[in-house]
């Protein structure tokens, strides 16, 4: 047996010998030699005297960060820098303690509470029960949803039981080979300032983590099984969202191995919606994601959809949803016209979002119920198109929020949800109603069918009327470019490359000059050497306006994955659009040129 004293003189070795970096030395030292970690230290031991220098130096090199949609990455048993027993229970622990540290102020508050959901991602029952038992050991009532169940139920289901807190497993749209844990606050919405950086400390600054069985804290009452209850509580709450009109419409509808079938299917088949159809190929739940491009369960990529609409074809479906894993995005893919034999064509989260937020708001405004005092919200990453769309309807967007689906339940809530009409990020995430404070595809699911049939008892598809808002708002097109930065490299590639931007920002791009850089870190934008703040809250985020209005670039690293994200972003009027197809077909070679610059810009 590898004693500690040779696993550290094996360490020291390594780190000589230029197998492992000094972060990753650093790391793995802890990892031998704390006490609280001494039943990981003999695997970490095993790994030194079997040379496994690459597994070591992945696991090992930072901890595992915080990003937008909570701790993410890919499991591994031993590591900082994974997802495993330690890592999952340290965001745990600190988040009870941070609960109960809260709660100080409130002296007659005795009891807690904590809503916990999985998806169907492999450990994440094992982690959810994990994430259970150490909530029970710091004096919480856990509402476990048994079961596979989405995220944005999770959401519901803090609100419904009035929890202080919700922890939901998944790593979203990620590879087979990663997990996650995210956690809310009581609005069912996940932490931002100053509760985000609060918890992460409190996690942070764990050492100990206590557990109590978990079937120990089922038999006696302080784990419930609440699924039954609550998964009735959250369809109603989804239906409530409908509006009458035609149900004439035949869908086929993919979970991508996810948990959807628990919330999409009932939710269509309880508004009316009879012909649907769960995709054979994708229906089981399985965290290998077989049956899907490179395993990667994510509605954002257009592959994903090629199988179903060979499928669509010859059964008619006029009408493709798919949801990812854990159920809170949305993508579609439609004909262009209601010829059976009309080409189909996938939306991006953009198009749909747009679709959207036209179709709610000419309900609301046919209803009589549309005030100056409804409002939309969106990224900043997100189209313009909407807030155009909002405009026309006299109604408010609140477009200068982060990435992030957290920031737009947090201006709900500071807005005041009952004037919420409507939110939308790019990465396909929507919500209509205030049911709960995340991104919510059964709700999506729903407005996207309603509207198709609403179109097809027009003579009309999604697409068809998508090209009616280009024509009436001018064309949108945008685009995104992901460059892999892997690595304790790769931190520093992004770091340099954001610095870059900021103070040496390129010229021109495509031939069109910088017209302007904001900059969302420093809280400033620079126009022609002047200064001028920004209405914004603080983030890692650069724009690029160039000179063609309505033209422009956002560059952010991304919270969750070793990239850089770029975001493009294209427009022309109305009077410019008066041939669509062309002006499409240019954009979307606009949009190519402008990456090609900021690559070479960027040196990548």
């Amino acid at each position: 047996m590898n004693t500690n004293a040779q696993a550290l003189a094996q360490l020291e070795a390594a780190t000589v010998a230029g197998h492992l970096s000094a972060a990753a030395a650093k790391n793995i030292r802890i990892w031998l030699t704390e006490p609280f970690l001494q039943e990981y230290a003999p695997q970490v031991a095993e790994h030194l005297a079997s040379g496994r220098w690459s597994e070591l130096e992945e696991a090992f090199w930072t901890t595992i960060p915080f990003g937008t949609g909570g701790r993410r990455g890919r499991m591994y048993p031993i590591g900082c820098n994974a997802i495993n027993d330690r890592t999952i229970g340290e965001s745990a622990q600190g988040l009870a303690d941070y609960v109960k540290r809260c709660a100080g102020h409130e002296p007659h508050k005795k009891t807690f509470s904590c809503a916990i959901a999985y998806d169907t991602r492999h450990r994440s029952r094992e982690f959810a029960e994990l994430c259970s038992e150490i909530m029970v050991a710091a004096g919480f009532t856990v509402y476990f949803l048994d079961g596979f169940r989405s995220t944005p139920e999770l959401s519901f289901t803090v609100r419904h039981q009035r929890c202080d807190c919700g922890i939901m497993i998944t790593a979203s749209h990620n590879p087979p080979s990663d997990n996650a844990v995210k956690v809310y606050g009581p609005s069912g919405g996940q932490f931002v300032p100053p509760h985000d950086a609060a918890s992460i400390e409190a996690m942070q600054s764990v050492t100990a983590i206590h557990r109590v069985p978990f079937a120990e804290a089922l038999a006696d009452g302080r784990v419930v099984y609440c699924q039954e209850e609550v998964d009735a509580a959250f369809i109603r709450a989804v239906l409530a969202q409908s509006v009458a009109g035609p149900r004439n419409l035949s869908i086929l509808y993919s979970p991508l191995h996810g948990v959807g079938a628990s919330a999409v299917v009932p939710v269509l088949r309880e508004a009316g919606f009879r012909e649907v159809e769960i995709f054979g190929p994708h229906a089981a739940p399985d965290g290998d994601f077989p049956n899907v491009p490179k395993h990667v369960s994510n509605p954002e990529n257009p592959a994903v959809f090629n199988s179903m609409i060979e499928y669509a074809r010859q059964s008619g479906a006029e009408l493709i949803l798919a949801t990812d894993p854990d159920c809170d995005r949305l993508g579609c893919a439609i004909r262009r016209s209601l010829d059976s034999n009309s080409p189909w064509t996938t939306l991006t989260g953009n198009q749909l979002g747009s679709l959207v937020a036209d179709f709610l708001l000419a309900n609301r405004q046919a209803a009589g119920t549309l005030t100056p005092e409804n409002y939309v919200v969106k990224t900043l990453v997100t189209t313009e198109l909407i807030r155009r769309v909002a405009d026309h309807y006299g109604v408010r967007t609140f477009g200068d929020l982060h990435v992030g689906f957290k920031w737009i339940g947090a201006e709900m809530d500071a807005r005041g949800p009952k004037q919420f009409i409507f939110g939308a990020e790019e990465s396909y995430g929507f919500l209509v109603g205030d049911h709960v404070r995340d991104k919510d595809a059964a709700v999506a699911s729903l407005v996207t069918a309603e509207m198709a049939a609403r179109l097809k008892s027009q003579g009309k598809t999604l697409y068809q009327r998508l090209d009616e808002l280009f024509r009436e708002y001018g064309c949108f097109t945008e685009g995104q470019i992901n460059i892999q930065m892997p690595g304790e490299k790769g931190m520093d590639d992004m770091r340099a490359l954001m610095a870059r931007l900021r103070t040496a920002p390129p010229a021109a791009l495509d031939g069109l000059r910088v017209a302007g850089v904001r900059d969302y870190l420093a809280g400033e934008k620079k126009v022609s050497g002047t200064i001028i703040p920004l209405d914004a809250s603080k983030g890692d985020l650069v724009i690029l306006d160039l000179e063609a209005e309505g033209n422009y670039l956002a560059v952010r690293p991304s919270g969750t994955e070793p990239k850089v994200k770029i975001y493009l972003f294209a427009h022309d009027s109305p009077a410019a659009s008066a041939d669509l197809e062309a002006t499409k077909s240019a954009q979307a070679a606009r949009l190519k040129r402008l990456g090609d610059d900021f690559r070479v810009y960027a040196g990548v």
